[in-house]
């Protein structure tokens, strides 16, 4: 497990808790707006070792509620369950990060009930997928069979997307409210324009095109929120 970053409290990353989040190299996605391009290869740099992050937490638990784990993507991290199982010894909360891609991961650990909450992100339609997460021959079944799971496996979840201009349609969001259907909550967070993404140029939406975006998805779903966006 390479550990790249550690965030010791965050009211963002994790809904409705005061949280850590520790952020996990490698990554099998190549999006290219990624805000964590640093870690997506083997060459990320590891920031500290799982038991200094774990010394913090266990100094920190009587402030802390939870533990936001994500990346990269976190899931193929081979110590993943064993870092879980370390953190909620100390009475925290776990909320993973996940791009999907490997749901019989996430299904072990919610059988073994070591999951709290589960942010799921839907990149784009099943059509455009493989463009917008920058891998061109992406099984799409995956994705689907990680919608499915997380949808009814009882852990408090949401689904999110983050919009991206040139990347992004009102057909896209139609397609993505149809696949989702029946979920009971979705997030569509507006892109931050940055120079260190992975290639750097994209630009996000108006408000009105994000809320545009949303009255389209609300059909499918029951909650449907802009994140990062006045209202």
């Amino acid at each position: 497990m390479k550990i790249c970053g550690f965030q010791k409290t965050t009211l963002l990353d994790y809904p409705g808790h005061v949280a850590a989040t520790i952020f996990l190299g490698l990554c099998n996605f190549r999006c290219p707006f990624c805000h964590n391009a640093e870690l997506l290869t083997e060459d990320a740099e590891e920031q500290c070792t799982m038991d200094e992050v774990l010394d913090v937490l266990k100094r920190r638990a009587s402030l802390l509620e939870g533990v936001c784990i994500t990346g990269g993507e976190p899931t193929l991290s081979p110590d993943l369950e064993i870092l879980i199982r370390r953190i909620r010894e100390l009475g925290l909360l776990v909320k993973l990060d996940t791009n999907g891609y490997r749901p019989d991961v996430v299904k072990r650990l919610c059988s073994e009930g070591l999951l709290d909450y589960i942010a799921m992100d839907i990149k784009s339609s099943p059509e455009n997928y493989g463009m917008v997460a920058g891998v061109p021959n992406i099984n799409t079944d995956t994705i689907s069979e990680s919608i499915s799971f997380v949808r009814s496996c009882g852990v408090p979840y949401e689904f999110r997307t983050t919009a991206v201009k040139g990347l992004h349609t009102e057909e896209d969001f139609e397609a993505i409210g149809r696949w989702l259907q029946g979920a009971e909550r979705y997030f569509i967070q507006n892109y931050v324009e940055s120079d260190r993404v992975l290639f750097p140029g994209f630009s996000g939406f108006r408000r009105e095109e994000l809320l545009a975006f949303a009255d389209i998805v609300r059909p499918y779903v029951g909650e449907v929120c802009l994140r990062g966006v006045d209202y």
